[in-house]
């Protein structure tokens, strides 16, 4: 059975082409759920109007269904709470500029 932290890891292979972090680091992972062989993921992006939603929300699907032990993942796009720059982990912060 496959754990969060598996589940975590694996997001972090899904990056924003725009700022060149992955989902993970950037904050934009809410919440991961693992029920039996589905991984329930609540996240959001850093704005409504992300040109690239699609692709982050795909990737995330895409890299948890790869995983050995997951049957499906459910990617759920949340805008509460609203992503703002202090959810991004703060190694990455200062390079950022946040």
């Amino acid at each position: 059975m496959i754990t969060e932290e598996q589940a975590r890891e694996a997001l972090k292979q899904v990056e924003d082409p725009e700022i060149g972090l992955n989902i993970v680091d950037l904050g934009l992972v809410y919440e991961i759920d693992i029920e039996g062989r589905t991984v329930n993921v609540r996240m959001t992006l850093t704005s409504p109007g992300c040109p690239v939603g699609p692709q982050l929300l795909g990737g995330a699907k895409t890299v948890l269904e790869d995983l050995e032990g997951v049957e499906k993942a459910n990617i759920e796009l949340v805008w509460e709470p609203y992503w703002t720059p202090e959810r991004v982990n703060p190694e990455y912060r200062a390079i950022l500029g946040y």
